[in-house]
């Protein structure tokens, strides 16, 4: 997709600022070297982490962007989502104070305008990390423009020529659009557009109960929007633990979120200002007329447009660039970290694969991307945080398990907070104390969830866990008190004897 302004409009002061850091109007490209030790193509998360980190350690690089700087996670993705996520938390939080007897004046209301601007703002300043001037002042090349490969070692953006040792690609991925008749006649939002909203849709359908569709269609609920999201197969977030999803469904229910499953749309038509989407619900045909509808069913790898056939590059154009587990690409030379390369498709596995790429492509190392534990949070209220396997993937893989579990409804804090629908559940190796896996549904569970996947990078088992000392109170205990239950299972009624017979002794 070519970069355009209105993708980040509307072009008030805020957004002036950010297009002046990552797609500045006057910017020169620079004279090429003979030879670039690193080339990367994609100036998102992961293309920028392995250029500074590259160029930091003394070696000549360039970097090549055709879009914007700091790719989808500044400009389309987490930064502006998260921003409004917390707006609508804050919303919520006005909504339900009376529970916490708290008596807020009738009327209190969303200034959804207001809301985007901070969004704007806050994306404006963040925006100065990833800008072209912070590079070049790195001592990386910064081109702007579209690159292509010219052969083995060479990538052409425009009229330049950019020879290489090593390259990277990092191009990134796009929202995925589903092929349904009417839809591009009728009009739709994606992550890209969404935030460039100035008006609250009074009605907005969302096609994909992913992470995206999930985050977003709760955070519009919670504006004044009337949500239905719109699912095909029989449950939300496919990829975590089905209790924790079925957990999130009651928090979106309690939200006013309408939730379809099963859910095959058949076409969309525009009906005057409205959008008609024609469905099949559980083999009954129905209607749903709305305001907008918003995309958010997976996102495709960005590998059109840069002659990867000619740099002797494998890829798919669903699945991405293939690498081996070093990163590296059918040419031995030339590297891919990120998105466009990766199935979790998150902004921390893109720096973490862009720190992989780095050891290896300049410094001959043997960095693993099996070796990494993958921790990830979808950012709904309650959190949804997971890490390393899970109960399936484990049996997949013959590993036996034993699962224990610690609901946030016995723990304090949460209790305390109002907020003790979640839990947190570990996966540990059966027989053993052994941390494979873990779940966390809770309000803060992406913060909780790190102790965990230290644990599992670490070997430090369960039993090590309960000696953990949390500051009272703290959500963070129901993790202790998951080591206290591994440590119960360890009482065998011959260890019971032996220490009936030691207290009785000492009597």
């Amino acid at each position: 997709m070519a970069y355009h302004a209105l993708d980040v409009g509307p072009l008030d002061g805020h957004n002036d600022r950010l297009l002046a850091s990552v797609r500045p109007s006057k910017w020169t490209n620079p004279k090429p070297v003979p030879r670039y030790n690193l080339v990367v193509i994609g100036a998102g998360t992961a293309g920028l982490v392995t250029a500074a980190g590259a160029a930091g350690l003394g070696a000549r690089v360039a970097i090549v962007e055709r879009d914007l700087m700091g790719g989808d996670c500044l400009n389309f993705g987490c930064v502006p989502s998260k921003a409004l996520i917390a707006a609508s938390r804050a919303a919520a939080a006005v909504r339900d104070a009376n529970r916490f007897g708290i008596r807020v004046p009738e009327g209190a209301n969303v200034d959804f305008a207001a809301v985007m601007e901070r969004m704007r703002t806050i994306r404006a300043e963040l925006s100065a990390n990833d800008s072209a001037e912070r590079f070049r002042g790195l001592g990386v090349d910064v081109f702007l423009g579209e690159a292509r490969f010219a052969g083995a070692d060479a990538i052409e953006v425009g009229d330049a020529r950019l020879r290489f040792s090593r390259a990277v690609i990092a191009s990134g991925a796009r929202a995925g659009v589903p092929e349904i008749p009417g839809l591009a006649e009728a009009g739709f939002l994606t992550n890209e557009t969404v935030f460039s909203l100035s008006a609250l849709p009074k009605r907005l359908a969302v096609i994909g109960a992913g992470p995206i569709g999930c985050e977003l269609g709760q955070a519009f609920r919670r504006f004044g929007s009337e949500v239905t999201i719109l699912e095909a197969v029989d449950r939300i977030l496919a990829r975590d633990d089905r209790d924790a999803a079925s957990r999130l469904e009651q928090a979106l229910a309690r939200d006013g979120v309408q939730l379809l499953k099963r859910c095959r749309i058949a076409s969309v038509e525009r009906r005057g200002a409205e959008k008609i989407i024609a469905l099949e619900v559980h083999g009954e045909s129905r209607e749903l007329a709305v305001d907008e509808i918003l995309i958010g069913a997976g996102r495709i790898p960005m590998v059109a447009g840069l002659a990867l056939e000619k740099a002797g590059v494998d890829y798919d154009p669903r699945a991405g660039v293939k690498v081996n587990d070093y990163l590296q690409t059918t040419n031995p030379h030339i590297y891919a970290a990120g998105d466009v390369a990766s199935p979790y498709k998150f902004t921390h596995i893109a720096d973490a694969t862009a720190r992989i790429v780095i050891r290896n492509a300049l410094f001959f190392g043997r960095a693993r991307l099996s070796a990494v534990t993958v921790p990830w949070c979808t950012y709904t209220d309650p959190e949804i945080a997971h890490t390393g396997l899970s109960e399936s993937e484990a049996a997949e893989r013959g590993i036996e398990t034993t699962t224990f579990v610690q609901e946030m409804a016995h723990v304090d804090r949460p209790v305390l907070d109002g907020e003790s629908s979640g839990f947190v559940k570990v996966y540990a190796r059966k027989g053993t104390d052994r941390i494979i896996g873990a779940t966390i549904v809770a309000s803060h569970a992406g913060e909780m969830i790190s102790e965990l996947t230290l644990a599992i990078t670490n070997r430090i088992g369960l039993s090590k866990l309960a000696d953990v000392i949390h500051p009272y109170p703290t959500q963070a205990e129901a993790i202790r008190k998951l080591g206290d239950a591994y440590n119960r299972t360890r009482l065998s009624p011959r260890v019971k004897r032996i220490f009936d017979r030691l207290l009785a002794w000492r009597r």
